[in-house]
């Protein structure tokens, strides 16, 4: 059997060890941060109706559960000014279009029927890929309307 010691200060050891912790600290976060977003997560699979309208029922939405619309789209391969800015909307929700561009996907819209103090008839739109939300938004009908994420908006 083989022994090997070594001599170290206080001072070393204790800087040893923080060095440790702080390296084990940055690889939890960082394989945290690897995984899908927050949305992505919440919507693990939108490949059945009943997937989709529970999906859109977790952010507290009301709906009725019968799309008025389904239609293939297609992202293009270079996003356009508009659809820059709608991606803008998706990745302050954990979404990304860019890593669509050029595929054809999915596009559910669902009348919201507890949009608060509505005037207009609001939508909500999900994009789908490969069974899982990659996308959409919650609007109104109006021309002047306004386009939201998924977040039920707060009162007040």
């Amino acid at each position: 059997m083989v022994v090997v010691t070594a001599k170290a200060s206080k001072g070393k050891l204790a800087a040893i060890v923080l060095i440790i912790a702080a390296i084990a600290v940055l690889l939890v976060v960082l394989c945290k941060n690897t995984g899908k977003s927050t949305a992505e997560s919440a919507a693990a699979s939108a490949a059945t109706n009943a997937e989709r309208v529970a999906y859109l029922e977790s952010f507290g939405w009301q709906l009725d559960p019968k799309p008025v619309e389904t239609q293939q789209v297609r992202i293009p391969e270079e996003l356009p000014d508009v659809l820059l800015k709608y991606n803008t909307l998706q990745q302050s929700q954990g979404f990304d279009l860019t890593d669509y561009t050029g595929r054809t996907v999915s596009r559910y819209v669902y009348q919201v029927t507890n949009y608060p103090d509505a005037a207009d008839s609001y939508y909500a739109t999900l994009l789908v890929s490969g069974g899982n939300v990659i996308g959409g938004d919650v609007s109104s009908a109006a021309q002047d309307g306004v386009m939201q994420g998924f977040a039920f908006p707060k009162a007040g």
